[in-house]
């Protein structure tokens, strides 16, 4: 028999359009975005290390308003693909733009707060609408 064998794997095209085919959601959203990051120069999330001062981009998971220390707090989960991190705003209620699904490029100073990354009062820039 000239076939290949099970432990041959398809190369080239036919292998991505199979992987692509075969890989849920989550995974080719995962993809997309850390491909985004290296495009546009930043750090992935999961290289970050404590103290690090960078520069990420993601899409906002989830954001919620959580006072910290008796002082309002806006709090978003940024996944870039690669992992997640925390972005706080102190003092704030919300801002403009600030919504779940919304991607944004933040730079700062990575702190860990119970093992998490966090970005406390980032500089950031909202990513156009339409090229998310």
């Amino acid at each position: 028999m000239s076939g290949a064998t099970r432990s041959e794997r398809p190369t080239g095209r036919f292998r991505r359009m199979i992987d692509r085919l075969s890989s849920s959601q989550e995974e080719l959203h995962s993809e997309e975005l850390q491909k985004d990051a290296l495009s546009v120069g930043c750090t992935r999330i999961c290289d970050c290390g404590d103290r690090q001062i960078v520069t990420v981009t993601g899409s906002l998971r989830t954001v919620t308003l959580r006072p910290r220390a008796g002082v309002p707090a806006l709090e978003a989960e940024l996944f870039d693909g690669s992992a997640a991190l925390d972005v706080v705003w102190l003092g704030r209620r919300s801002i403009n733009g600030i919504e779940p699904g919304r991607k944004i490029i933040a730079s700062g100073r990575i702190s860990m707060n119970h093992g998490r990354p966090v970005l406390f009062n980032p500089k950031y820039e909202l990513r156009p609408v339409g090229q998310e």
